[in-house]
């Protein structure tokens, strides 16, 4: 079932799905596998697994540092395809994807990287710095396989152009909560309402909403508004302050349902 079916059919049966991301590499892969397997027995949906870049352009500093220092590790893209290899087959409950930046894809091939990635067990692909009119081989061969390619749709977008982004992308819409990077806390007001309103308008897609989500009171906020929540600083923090252990309670704690 291709992811976009797949999310539709989950949300028959919860209000709010529940995206994770890391970066693979950090603080190593040992920690990685061990904050994988509890977020995916706390019920996550979704894992989108950050290749890591020397530039992550979208990325704020916590998630710039795990890049820098994954890198200084020496880990390589063929590492993270077989990580992910194992990570997939281990929890067949969670869809992963990688995200990454498109020099990544490039220097790799990208036919190759797409096949891979679907060889794999993979559903889908980000890549943060790849607009649809520069990524024409990347959405038809990601297709062709059977991939999702996301797409984002900022604050600063027109519906013309959500509606024109929408119609390339496939799984679900990336909705970046506000300006700026990854990390900072995002103001749950008006106008991220009436954003995500334009949002809902611009496509069928599921919705998900990123960019300084961070406790279960953000996703409260957000249900009935989008689709899928995504958090990635929070996490991060979490482990660097308490270690893995951690995430299990915090995950379970995001997904507990209102009282």
């Amino acid at each position: 079932m291709d992811l976009e079916h797949e999310l539709k059919q989950r949300l028959e049966h919860k209000k709010m799905l529940l995206m994770t991301h890391l970066v693979l590499g950090y603080p190593s892969l040992a920690v990685n596998r061990e904050v994988i397997r509890q977020m995916a027995e706390g019920g996550v949906d979704c894992i989108e697994l950050q290749i890591p870049f020397s530039e992550p352009i979208a990325d704020g500093p916590v998630i710039l540092k795990a890049n820098q220092q994954s890198l200084d590790s020496g880990i390589t893209v063929e590492e993270c395809f077989r990580f992910g290899q194992e990570m997939a087959a281990a929890f067949p409950q969670v869809r992963f994807l990688f995200m990454t930046y498109y020099n990544i894809v490039f220097k790799y091939g990208e036919a190759a990287f797409l096949k891979r990635t679907s060889d794999i067990g993979f559903c889908g692909t980000i890549v943060a710095d790849l607009p649809p009119e520069e990524g024409q081989s990347y959405l038809a061969a990601s297709k062709e396989l059977g991939l999702a390619p996301v797409l984002f749709f900022t604050p600063t977008s027109t519906d013309e152009r959500m509606r024109a982004v929408a119609s390339q992308g496939a799984g679900f819409i990336y909705c970046v909560a506000r300006r700026g990077v990854t990390g900072k806390q995002t103001a749950f007001d008006h106008t991220l309402d009436q954003y995500l309103a334009r949002c809902r308008r611009a496509t069928g897609l599921p919705m998900a909403v990123g960019f300084g989500i961070s406790s279960r009171e953000d996703i409260a906020l957000l249900t009935g508004k989008a689709d899928m929540a995504v958090i990635g600083t929070a996490t991060i923090k979490l482990v660097d302050a308490q270690g893995p252990a951690a995430v299990g309670p915090f995950i379970a704690g995001l997904l507990a349902p209102e009282h």
